[in-house]
């Protein structure tokens, strides 16, 4: 590696050697405010610059990676005026005189750069631990479960970065999504009221994200994605509900009307003769509502039920209309061959 590609963290953040842990925080804060992201959205310089000074800042703000970046960068100044590439040819950690004076550092451990610094930050096969930078280029996610009282709760889980923000899944019955309701959330330590509207699929809560490290004023937002528990009856297709009604086979030949739960209560469906099995009727208008009150559909799936157990007239019936039949519901089979 290149002696050029050594990076002088004091420099990044404006400082020299001898400065205080207080002006290193001090100067860090300045930087970061000013690099931010979220202060220059789209700037990848700014972006780029933000990591440089959040890595800084990470190594000099604790004592221990601070003493073996001060002790590896005397180590790098004195190979480089030598002449020769500390981490070509020759491993310079493997037990060289040249190691005089750091005997505090293991370098033999280290094959090349990339290696010690990876342990000066923290990290694991390039993963970053829990409690590295958040904004060095390598991201993590974190969950977290919150309960919300009896009958409900959600988990979230959040991608670490500049990104504030943080996203939670909600799990309410269909009966408190479709009519509405207000639920007492737990976030932390803050209790708080969360009001959800009709038919919401995902709802913004602004502030009650994660707090910025660097702007103590600065919050993201929580965005709950609403689940539902399964109903024993409706079922939810896109903006639609479905459902299954049985019939007898008398009724499926005669045709019926039927009682029909919806979302606003019974209302009588009219079932014409002749209808299959499996065949679904539209109630145009009793499905799911979205945030602005539109509904859709109700389909009903009509299923023909045959009684594992007849009365003595029932088979009797049954056997005249087997008699009596004039079609052959299996006439299309004749002919069929591979």
């Amino acid at each position: 590696m290149a002696k050029a590609d050594f990076k002088d963290y004091y420099s990044i953040l404006g400082l020299t050697k001898s400065a205080s842990a207080e002006e290193i925080k001090k100067a860090f804060r300045q930087l970061a405010r000013k690099y931010h992201p979220d202060v220059n959205p789209g700037d990848k310089a700014a972006e780029e610059r933000f990591k440089e000074v959040s890595e800084a800042y990470e190594v000099l703000s604790d004592s221990d990676k601070r003493q073996k970046y001060d002790q590896f960068g005397q180590y790098w100044k004195q190979a480089g005026q030598g002449g020769g590439n500390p981490f070509g040819g020759g491993n310079p950690f493997g037990g060289s005189s040249s190691n005089a004076g750091f005997e505090d550092v293991e370098f033999g451990r280290y094959g090349n750069f990339e290696e010690f610094i990876n342990e000066l930050l923290g990290r694991n096969g390039g993963a970053r631990s829990p409690g590295g930078n958040p904004f060095g280029g390598t991201s993590y996610r974190t969950s977290t479960s919150y309960s919300s009282g009896p009958g409900t709760s959600y988990s979230s889980s959040t991608s670490a970065g500049p990104n504030l923000d943080t996203e939670a899944n909600i799990t309410l019955t269909f009966a408190e999504v479709f009519n509405g309701v207000e639920k007492k959330l737990t976030i932390g330590t803050a209790n708080i009221d969360v009001k959800i509207p009709p038919g919401a699929k995902r709802i913004r809560l602004r502030g009650k994200g994660k707090t910025s490290p660097f702007y103590t004023s600065a919050t993201g937002d929580l965005y709950l994605n609403v689940e539902l528990k399964p109903h024993s009856f409706f079922q939810l297709d896109g903006n639609n509900l479905t459902c299954e009604v049985p019939i007898a086979p008398d009724e499926a030949a005669l045709g019926t009307a039927l009682d029909v739960p919806t979302p606003d209560g019974t209302v009588t469906l009219n079932v014409p003769a002749g209808i299959r099995s499996g065949q679904s009727l539209r109630l145009r208008g009793k499905g799911w509502k979205d945030t602005k009150g539109n509904r859709g559909d109700l389909m009903v799936k009509v299923q023909i039920t045959v009684p594992k157990e007849i009365t003595a007239p029932e088979r009797e019936a049954y056997e005249q209309l087997r008699a009596k039949r004039s079609s052959d519901p299996r006439s299309h089979l004749k002919g069929i061959q591979l």
